[in-house]
Parts: C-alpha cells; structure tokens; sequence
C-alpha cells in the first residue's frame, strides 16, 4: 500500500506557537514591542533588579525562539512553491534567508515526483535548528556572560558554602515551563548548580543518593567542592508549579493542576529522600531540603522556609510577588533588610545560613517578576504548553529556555515511561493535531576519560530510540515521530556528536 504523504495544507492548520497559550476570550497582556527595546538599557523599577541583564536575556531567549518558530511559516511558503520551475532555487533561498540554513537538496529535487514530505521536512528543521543552537551555547557562552555570571560559578560556589552548603541540586518539574528555572528564574549560574527535571519534580531516590555520594567521595578524596570535615551540607531542593490565571487547568498535569497536592508531595519525595540517606549511612550523615513553587504565568517564586531543624510546613512560605510589592520603592539596602526581614516573619526559627539563601534567591527572582511584566506584560501569553521538542536521555544543560523542551531524563524508556508518555500527550495537543510529527532529541553524554563510555553512549541511544519507536509505534509508522540522536563529551567541554536520526536525510 502506497501512504499518501502530508502536503503544506497540514502547516497551514498549525497554529504559531510563538503565540499560543491564551485561553479563548482572554485578553492578552501588554507588552512593550521587542522592536521598539534596546535590549542592554532596559531601566529597572525595583532598585533590586538589574535591567540590563534583562535586556540580554530577551535578546538571547527570542533569538533562539525565533529559530524555532520561523520553520512553520517558512515550510509554509516552501510548500506554496513547489509547482514552479525554479522551485529549488527559491526555496533554498528562502530557507537561507529566513531559517539561516539551506534545505535537504534530495527532498527538494523529488518533490516533482509527488508532494513534498512536509513531515520530515519539519522534523529535519527542528534538528537542524536544535543543533545549530547547540553549537552555539557551547561555543560562545552566551548565559555565563550576563549578571551573576560575570563573577562566574567560583563566586556562587563561595556564597553557598557561607551559608552552609557545599552542593544546590535542584529537581524542577520536567514541564517545558519551567526549564528556565535555573538560570532565569532564580537567575544562578548554572555551571555551579545541578538540575535534573523529573515529571511532576518526583525525582528518582535512587538517581540522587548517587549523586550525593559522588559529591561526598570527592570531597574526601580530592577536597571538591571543599573538604569533607567542612561543616557544610548537601542541599536537595524540589521545584514545583502552578498557575495564576488558570489554577485549575495550567498547573502540574503529574497532579492534576491541584497545586496544593504538587507540593505535598514534592515534600514528601525531599523527606523520603532525607531518610534514605540518614537510613544508608553512617556518622550523622544527612541533607538539608528546601521547597520552591513556580507560578510558570509570571515566573515569581514561592519559597517555603525551613525551620532550625530543617523541617518545612508548608503553610509557612514567602511570595516573591509580595515581596516586589512591598519592596519597590525602597532602596537596595532598606529592600534587602525588609526581604530577610519577612523570611524570618514566615519562620521564625530559619538557621541564618538558610536565610541568606532564601534571600538571595528572592532577590534575584524579582529580576525574573519585573522580567515578565516588562516583556509580556501581567503574565505570559503562552501560559500553557508550548515546547518545540523533546529531549530524552542524560544531557541538555544548555536549555535554559522556557516552554523549549520537555524533559524526559532517562536510561531507558521503561523505566521513566511517565515522563515520556507525558511528553508524548503534550505534543499529540501541539504538533499531532495539526498533523505535524512529535520531534525527540535523544541524547547521552558521557566521560570521555572513561574508558568504554562513548560506546555505551551510543548504544544508550539507539536502544532508547528502538524502544520509543516500538511504544510509539502508532506515531512512528505514520511519520508522526521522528528522533535525532546525539551524544556529547561533557568532559572535553566541546559540540555536540550526531549519531543520525530517523529521517532518511542526514541532518
């Protein structure tokens, strides 16, 4: 049987996820046109916030977007083309032009043959554009050039270590919305942080005690971070999400938008994994927790405060959207006292080194609060999913963006079918419906020092591609998903390898 391949008609019916989000009768919010910004002299309100760092992050977040966004409009006109005499040589053009990279000669030149296979066309530019971005994170740097970055990880790595922690491994939602979390939300370097998202921020127990006894093994052995007779302690923190204009649809699927159960049980899963590690070993070994609700709308945080024993009620919390209102017309001194101020009215007995960091974090959110407003007005205009693809495997630091990528953090795809299943649901809603394939990065990075690992990379890859194929193999047979696979030396600091992918033309 001959499958009729899609035509352009299927672009034409997807809507432009650039602006989506925006429940149906609901104004949209006012924001300032980016074209009328000069991105490094944006003026702040708050005498806490840095408007110039803003102002690069803009400019780097919608230039990536952009990158993204650009392919269904531009597949859009390709396809209007394809008829014409010259239709090679315009459709080249154009994608130079608007795309900023030529399109697969072999799919151009049969499309006379019958019509263009706008499916895999759209899957081929999704992996063209990912990896472009990736060249581009890894070779110049762009998030550790703003803000706090100037001073480097070295400096956060101090502060931390002030307050009383050698180690901040943060578990965000694997939810698109909130994998800006680390370097704009709470605006952290991200050299010096770690985050691995999870669906629904339930991270893996057995993944984190791993962790921590890397971290601890080499604070004995090599005195990294600091030395092991360090007063110091493992931070585990859990960031859940919710929403503000739509609570009761927008919050965290994994719980059902109920925001109240998304942090029970984010606690639940901190304190679970606090008593493995005390179960597990010896000589008062422990962590201290900590707990962060995201309203993915406005980008303002929820920090909920621990007591002196490290113990968190959840009832007892700091806004930072209240903390903006009240703090805007103060000065950077009368602002910061005022902050560390309410964070001990939340909970009277915080330790100090916690409260430092509570702070600190605060602080640097209402950078992120009066990002938003400045460049989208009350709150975002996509409020709901928007993720250009999904990223599946070990890897991916360089997506700091928000509603770019669906995480799916796995070895396999069995035992992280959640998250993955997850993943597919959202892009059946925002590519499936309108006929367009379900884009999978599928990456693992590796050791190269270690002996075998870029091998078992590569069978990482291709196992968990076989596996998705197989569970998804309704999408897969239709053209309806599609995956690239990549593996990278995190050590040698270097690009991205492409392995190949599922589409008959090299990417």
């Amino acid at each position: 049987m001959i499958r009729r391949k899609p035509t352009g008609s299927l672009l034409s019916k997807h809507r432009q996820r650039a602006v989506t989000g925006t429940a149906a009768g609901r104004a949209r919010p006012t924001a300032t046109p980016a074209a009328n910004l000069n991105y490094a002299q944006v003026s702040a309100n708050h005498a806490l916030v840095d408007g110039a760092e803003n102002g690069q992050l803009y400019q780097y977040e919608t230039s990536v977007k952009k990158s993204f966004d650009a392919i269904v409009p531009t597949l859009r006109k390709v396809s209007a083309y394809q008829h014409e005499e010259d239709f090679v040589a315009r459709a080249q053009a154009l994608a130079k032009q608007e795309l900023g990279y030529e399109l697969p000669k072999a799919v151009l030149e049969d499309a006379w043959v019958e019509q263009l296979d706008m499916r895999s066309l759209f899957a081929w530019c999704v992996f063209k554009s990912y990896q472009l971005y990736c060249d581009d994170f890894f070779s110049t740097a762009p998030l550790s050039n703003t803000g706090l970055s100037k001073s480097g990880a070295e400096e956060f790595q101090n502060f931390i270590q002030q307050c009383g922690f050698h180690t901040m491994d943060v578990s965000p939602c694997a939810d698109g919305r909130l994998a800006h979390a680390i370097r704009y939300v709470l605006r952290l370097p991200i050299e010096a942080v770690r985050r691995k998202s999870y669906a629904g921020a339930m991270f893996d127990i057995d993944n984190s005690i791993q962790k921590w006894v890397e971290t601890e093994m080499l604070r004995f052995r090599e005195g990294r971070p600091n030395t092991a007779d360090e007063p110091t302690r493992y931070l585990k923190a859990v960031a859940y999400h919710f929403s503000s204009v739509d609570p009761s649809h927008e919050g965290c699927a994994a719980h059902g938008s109920d925001d109240a159960l998304a942090a029970k049980q984010g606690l639940n899963r901190l304190k679970a994994f606090q008593q493995a590690i005390e179960n597990s070993f010896c000589c008062g070994a422990s962590i201290d927790l900590l707990l962060l609700g995201i309203d993915t709308d406005t980008d303002a945080i929820k920090v909920h405060v621990p007591d002196a024993n490290g113990d968190i009620d959840l009832e007892k919390f700091v806004d930072a959207k209240d903390v903006y209102q009240q703090t805007q017309r103060l000065s950077v001194n009368d602002a910061t006292q005022r902050i560390e101020q309410m964070v001990r009215e939340a909970q009277a007995g915080v330790g100090e080194g916690m409260l430092k960091l509570i702070s600190k974090l605060i602080i640097n959110n209402l950078s992120q609060i009066e990002y938003v407003m400045n460049y989208y007005g009350s709150h975002y205009e996509d409020i709901g999913h928007a993720e250009r693809f999904i990223g599946a495997g070990i890897g991916f630091e360089e997506v700091q963006l928000r509603n770019l990528t669906y995480f799916a953090y796995l070895n396999t795809v069995e035992e992280s079918t959640a998250d993955f299943d997850v993943g597919i649901k959202i892009f059946s809603k925002l590519n499936v419906a309108h006929g367009l394939p379900v884009p999978v990065v599928i990456r693992f990075d590796y050791h190269g020092q270690v002996p075998g690992s870029r091998e078992r990379a590569i069978e990482h890859c291709q196992r968990v591609s076989d596996a998705a194929a197989a569970r998804y193999s309704d999408l897969a047979e239709k053209g309806l998903l599609h995956t690239l696979l990549v593996i990278r030396d995190c050590n040698a600091n270097g690009q991205i390898e492409i392995l190949g992918s599922s589409l008959k033309t090299a990417i």
